[in-house]
């Protein structure tokens, strides 16, 4: 009997000393815990693929997969439940805008956006949850004032045209795969045609469009043959439909920066 009063005694010492009940924060704990795996995870919904998934979380497909037990060109189905490395989230306060939420977390505006779907531009509610991109921010090229310069991200298959720090449009792509990867680093376009033959190993393609070689034999360029753009198609040259080639084909200039990275 005495030995139960002393028990007793202790629980409830620790109860007060820490002002919770401890049913109340093994609860706690479960929730927090709850929380956070929701945070690292993903359903995948109608539509969905890696290449999206990683695009919309900011992370690339290569990362995506592995943490997943996956290839890179692996399907996926409704309803299964992927990890997302790296990834966390934050919910918009008031005040808060996609330039404040970026610096905040060390990224860049355009990553911000892109991770969730959005223009650099759009508006944030009060409440509404932001994935923040994990991974090594995208290299920031040297320019100055307004230079037009092109990015490149192999991981999302997107391209950004910038005038200094400011996009002005967003394409999609189709890099190399990965037995032909795109050169990830920064190079500049040495020459232009508006049309080239190209060959190499098992292909020959007559009259490709809106061709810019920024690497040797590397270039971007209009596709005629697929329209699978979103995921790595190319032997290394940076595939876009031929209008999105056409309108950078008039935008940029021989001399035009080029940074490709994941």
């Amino acid at each position: 009997m005495k030995r139960l009063m002393i028990c007793t005694l202790v629980v409830l010492f620790l109860w007060l000393s820490l002002g919770v009940p401890p049913a109340y924060a093994a609860k706690r704990t479960y929730a927090a815990k709850q929380a956070y795996a929701a945070e690292q995870t993903y359903t995948v919904r109608p539509g969905d693929t890696l290449i999206g998934i990683a695009a919309r979380h900011g992370v690339s497909v290569s990362k995506l997969a592995r943490a997943n037990g996956l290839r890179w060109n692996s399907w996926v189905y409704i309803g299964q439940r992927l990890v997302i490395p790296g990834a966390t989230t934050h919910t918009v306060g008031r005040g808060d805008t996609l330039t404040k939420i970026a610096a905040r977390y060390g990224v860049s505006v355009s990553r911000l956006a892109r991770a969730n779907g959005l223009r650099w531009y759009s508006w944030v509610y009060v409440g509404q949850r932001l994935t923040i991109p994990g991974g090594t921010p995208a290299p920031v090229p040297q320019v100055t004032g307004g230079e037009r310069w092109i990015d490149v991200n192999l991981a999302t298959q997107t391209l950004t045209a910038y005038e200094g720090n400011s996009p002005v449009v967003t394409m999609i792509v189709s890099t190399g795969l990965p037995n032909t990867p795109t050169p990830a680093g920064q190079f500049r376009i040495w020459v232009k045609l508006r049309y080239d033959d190209m060959q190499g190993p098992g292909y020959y393609l007559a009259d490709v469009p809106y061709v810019m070689y920024f690497y040797g034999g590397y270039g971007l360029h209009g596709t005629y043959w697929h329209d699978n753009f979103g995921t790595p198609m190319s032997h290394g040259c940076v595939n876009l439909s031929n209008a999105d080639a056409q309108w950078l084909f008039n935008w940029a200039s021989v001399g035009t920066k080029v940074v490709t990275h994941y």
